[in-house]
């Protein structure tokens, strides 16, 4: 009997070339699941996530589905996935859902969370899952710039060209929080959906006002004037930025922490 299985995944994305599935030879995070749950089931399985993450994004909270002709019970699926898999690679949760529901299309909010390690020196085990900034940040300013982002804009200043003609740039931004605890800065940012390399463009952005290089009201004038995006809006690296949580109709009012992978502080689930 065909079932639907709903899968929360979380990835160091260090080693990989991103989620979607590429050319052979190109490991993905998409990639290597399908490869391995298909061994598991001895069928072909096509896995669907709620969003593509770059080359080098991390998740803590990646939401999946697939199907498969198969007995196994969730709990099974969860134990085999985990046998099988590399360590940077853990399926969390894993559940039955409808043959309807669709990880991606039936997103309704997205959550990413952007660190920084603020100091002269970054530790050796924080290096994969922070952008490192040497010099001081105004967090105060940075706060201010955050708050233009939240509503409905038009964010083409903020996207990169992801060789495909955009045919709507206009997103909902529901929060963009700046937060720090010690030497970590935390950028939080939840919205309905995401731009190609949106969230990153925010935290590069945000990291040049708080440099001193721009004013917390040239976020608005960006908005305010959309243009494709330059090298003024610069996209911070890859490794700061984590897919933290996607909500559904029927996700549960009050949040259930998650636990990082290894090498990955859990001081960075901020309130």
């Amino acid at each position: 009997m065909k079932k639907r299985f709903k899968l929360t995944i979380a990835y160091d994305g260090t080693a990989y070339n991103g989620w979607q599935t590429q050319a052979e030879g190109i490991p993905t995070i998409q990639g290597l699941c399908e490869k391995i749950f298909s061994e598991i089931f001895e069928q072909p399985i096509s896995l669907q996530g709620s969003g593509r993450t770059d080359a080098g994004v991390h998740a803590s909270g990646q939401i999946a589905h697939f199907d498969a002709n198969t007995r196994m019970k969730p709990k099974a699926v969860l134990n085999a996935s985990n046998a099988r898999l590399p360590p940077d690679i853990r399926v969390l949760k894993a559940s039955r859902c409808a043959k309807k529901f669709h990880s991606r299309f039936d997103a309704k909010r997205k959550e990413y969370r952007y660190f920084i390690w603020n100091d002269k020196i970054i530790p050796p085990d924080k290096r994969l899952y922070h952008a490192h900034v040497q010099q001081p940040l105004d967090l105060a300013l940075m706060r201010e710039a955050a708050a233009h982002f939240v509503g409905e804009h038009n964010f083409a200043s903020f996207t990169a060209n992801a060789q495909r003609k955009m045919r709507n740039t206009v997103r909902v931004i529901f929060a963009c929080v700046v937060s720090k605890g010690g030497k970590r800065v935390c950028i939080r940012v939840q919205g309905s959906g995401f731009l190609y390399k949106q969230v990153r463009s925010i935290a590069g952005f945000l990291l040049r006002i708080g440099g001193g290089e721009e004013p917390p009201e040239s976020v608005r004038e960006l908005l305010n004037t959309p243009e494709s995006r330059t090298a003024r809006v610069p996209s911070a690296p890859a490794c700061g930025l984590f897919l933290w949580r996607v909500w559904y109709r029927e996700s549960p009012k009050k949040e259930t922490p998650q636990h990082p992978l290894h090498g990955f502080d859990p001081e960075t689930h901020y309130s």
